[in-house]
C-alpha cells in the first residue's frame, strides 16, 4: 500500500502543482491613483497623488512584489519607513527630479516639463502599514493643446489615473499597468473614453482581481470545485456565489453598505476555511450548502466593492463600469474553474482515490492555509511559514481523526505530506506577487 502511495503520489505532485499555481498571487501593494484636473483659468494640468508610497519609490522597490521584503532594497525602505515626515521629505526632494523626469506627459508631440507644487507627509505612525503621502505636480499646457496622454515608469507600479465628469457628463478612469499610457485627456476636464473602452478597461481590473491578484477568491472557487468534479452541483454553488457577490458588489458601490475591510476581510478566510472543511466530510451537495455559499458570496462581494472603490469609476460610465467589473470577476472564476477541470477534473474526477488522493490534502492545504489568514488578518500579524505550516498539519490531523481514518496511517500520512507541500507552496506562491 505504502509503494503504491508513494508511487501516486509522484504522479500527482505535478497536478497539485497545476491545481495551486493557478492562484499564483494575492493581493499587491496598493495602486497609487491620480486625479487630473484643469484649473479654471490657467493654462495647465494638475495631477494630485494619493495615495502614494515615497518610501518605495525613494528606495526602489520596484514593480512586481506583494510585500516590500521580497525586494532587494527591502532594508532601504524599512530604513526610510522610519523616518519622520520632515525626513522624509528631505529623501524626497532629492528623488524629485528622477521622479518628475520619469513622468511622461504628453499633449500631441509635446512632453510637458511638470514641477512639484506640494507635498504632504504624513506621521510615520504603524511601521506595519504603508504611510499614505499626497504628492501634487503641474504642468504648463502649450497653446492651443486640447487633449493629453500620461504614464509614469513601470517600477513605480500600478497607478489609477481619473479626471472629474466635465458639463457633458464625461469622464475618464484607467488602471494603467506596466507604463502604460492613458488614454488621451481632454484638456476640458474629461477624457476621450467611450462607453466601450471603459467596459474594457474595467473587464480586465475585475478579471486581474481573480487572475492574478485574488487568491482568496481563487482557493474559495477551489474549494468548490474539490467539493464534487460533477457539473450540477459545481453550478448550483457558483451560481449562488455569483448572485450573492453581484448584489453586495452592486450595493457597495453605491454606498448603501460600508463594512471596513478589516472585518469583511477575515471573514472571507473564515468562509474559506468552512468551506474547505466541509469537502472533508461531505462527499456530494447537501440541500443547504447553496444557501451557506450564497452567504458567504454577499462577503465576497463586499471585497469586491473594496476593490473597485479603491479604482473609482469611469466618471459618466457607472453602469458600464460596475457590469465589467462584476463579468470580468466572472470570467476569472470560471477561468479557475476550467483549469480545474483540466488539471485533475478530467483526467482523474471518476477515480475511486481521487477524493483522499487529491481533494482530502487539496482541501486541507486550503483550510488550514485560510484559517491562518483569518488570525493573519484579525491580529494584522505574519505568521513564519513554519507555524503555517504546522498549524494546517494539526487542523488537518484532527480533522482525519474525526473522520476516522485511525486505522488508515498510511494513507492519512500521505495526505497530510501532501497538505504541508502544499501550504509550503502556497506560501511562496504568495510571495509571487506581479
Amino acid at each position: 500500500m505504502v509503494p503504491m502511495l508513494i508511487l501516486r503520489s509522484q504522479a500527482l505532485a505535478p497536478v497539485l502543482l497545476a491545481l495551486f499555481t493557478v492562484a499564483a498571487s494575492a493581493h499587491a501593494l496598493r495602486p497609487t491613483i491620480s486625479e487630473v484636473t484643469f484649473p479654471d483659468g490657467e493654462n495647465r494640468v494638475q495631477f494630485v497623488f494619493q495615495p502614494i508610497n515615497l518610501e518605495a519609490l525613494v528606495a526602489d522597490i520596484g514593480a512586481g512584489y506583494a510585500d516590500t521584503d521580497e525586494s532587494a532594497n527591502a532594508a532601504e525602505y524599512d530604513r526610510l519607513r522610519e523616518f519622520s515626515s520632515g525626513a522624509l521629505r528631505g529623501e524626497f526632494d532629492g528623488f524629485a527630479p528622477e521622479f518628475l523626469n520619469d513622468l511622461t506627459i504628453m499633449a500631441g508631440d509635446t512632453r510637458l516639463t511638470p514641477k512639484i507644487d506640494s507635498v504632504i507627509i504624513p506621521p510615520e505612525g504603524d511601521l506595519a502599514l504603508p504611510r499614505e503621502s499626497l504628492v501634487t505636480i503641474s504642468a504648463e499646457l502649450p497653446e492651443g493643446a486640447t487633449e493629453l496622454t500620461f504614464a509614469w515608469a513601470p517600477r513605480f507600479g500600478d497607478i489609477v489615473v481619473r479626471t472629474p465628469v466635465d458639463a457633458n457628463g464625461d469622464g475618464y478612469a484607467g488602471f494603467l499597468t506596466g507604463g502604460d499610457a492613458s488614454a488621451p485627456l481632454v484638456v476640458t476636464g474629461g477624457a476621450n473614453q467611450s462607453a466601450l473602452d471603459a467596459f474594457l478597461n474595467y473587464l480586465v481590473v475585475g478579471f486581474e482581481h481573480i487572475l492574478p491578484l485574488g487568491l482568496d477568491h481563487i482557493l474559495f472557487v477551489i474549494g468548490l470545485f474539490l467539493l464534487s468534479t460533477a457539473l450540477r452541483p459545481l453550478i448550483i454553488q457558483i451560481t449562488a456565489f455569483t448572485l450573492a457577490h453581484t448584489v453586495t458588489l452592486a450595493l457597495g458601490a453605491l454606498g448603501y453598505i460600508s463594512i471596513p475591510g478589516s472585518i469583511v476581510e477575515p471573514l472571507i478566510a473564515l468562509s474559506i476555511t468552512f468551506v474547505a472543511i466541509e469537502n472533508i466530510f461531505a462527499d456530494k451537495l447537501n440541500k443547504w450548502r447553496p444557501f451557506v455559499i450564497f452567504g458567504f458570496g454577499l462577503l465576497h462581494g463586499l471585497g469586491f466593492a473594496g476593490v473597485l472603490s479603491e479604482f473609482g469609476f469611469a466618471p459618466g460610465q457607472f453602469v458600464a463600469s460596475l457590469i465589467a467589473f462584476n463579468i470580468g470577476v466572472e470570467i476569472g472564476q470560471l477561468t479557475v474553474i476550467a483549469i480545474c477541470f483540466l488539471a485533475v477534473g478530467i483526467w482523474f474526477g471518476k477515480r475511486d482515490w481521487y477524493r483522499p488522493a487529491i481533494a482530502y490534502p487539496a482541501s486541507l492545504a486550503i483550510g488550514g492555509y485560510s484559517f491562518a489568514w483569518f488570525i493573519e488578518r484579525s491580529l494584522e500579524i505574519e505568521l513564519p511559514i513554519l507555524v503555517v505550516v504546522a498549524l494546517t498539519v494539526v487542523i488537518g490531523a484532527a480533522l482525519l481523526t474525526m473522520k476516522g481514518w485511525k486505522d488508515r496511517m498510511a494513507m492519512g500520512a500521505y495526505v497530510l505530506a501532501c497538505c504541508a507541500a502544499l501550504t509550503f507552496l502556497l506560501r511562496i506562491i504568495e510571495g509571487m506577487i506581479p
